[in-house]
């Protein structure tokens, strides 16, 4: 009768982690609608297109320590050094598009080509942080990165990766729903 009660208490009682998957989930949505808004804006004004990829890298960076956050609340992760770590990965991201900066102001890039190297640099920095902190962080990276070439090659670029963002996060769900499945079932 005992077993049966702290079963039931189990079952009321919320689950902190699935709490946090989903503040992740939401985190990786806003980071894809942020993704293509940025698409957009490049496609109106290349000059703003620029600026607002190099302020993603700061927001990037900020939502990667916010998530390494959440995971640090629920394991042995001492989120001081997650922060330096982190800090030092994003920090060296904007030291390398700073660099791309100055080639633009040299002449050598168009804003459009800035934009998309940016855009590259943003995928390959997502990507790997993605590495530490979990793999909607690297799929975000691989979209950013499958975007830029799409922008390169498609006309009609907008719907292609407007597309693609609703795929990767259908994707994600059904890809949550089938390891909610098998959680249960085992």
């Amino acid at each position: 009768m005992q077993d049966e009660e702290n079963q039931d208490n189990q079952e009321i009682q919320p689950n902190p982690t699935h709490k946090h998957f989903n503040l992740e989930e939401g985190v990786f949505i806003l980071l894809v609608i942020l993704s293509l808004l940025g698409i957009v804006i490049t496609d109106f004004n290349q000059h703003d297109g620029y600026g607002y990829w190099t302020f993603m890298v700061v927001i990037f960076g900020m939502l990667s320590i916010f998530v390494s956050w959440l995971q640090a609340k629920t394991s042995d992760i001492d989120f001081g050094e997650i922060v330096k770590e982190q800090g030092r990965h994003w920090l060296h991201t904007l030291i390398v598009v700073g660099a791309a900066s100055l080639i633009i102001k040299s002449g050598h890039l168009s804003e459009i080509s800035a934009s998309l190297v940016i855009l590259l640099i943003l995928g390959l920095a997502t990507m790997l942080d993605g590495m530490r902190i979990g793999w909607q962080f690297t799929l975000v990276g691989f979209f950013l990165v499958i975007c830029a070439t799409i922008v390169a090659y498609v006309e009609k670029f907008i719907f292609a990766c407007v597309g693609l963002g609703v795929l990767v996060v259908a994707g994600t769900f059904l890809w949550r729903y089938w390891l909610n499945r098998q959680h249960i079932e085992k």
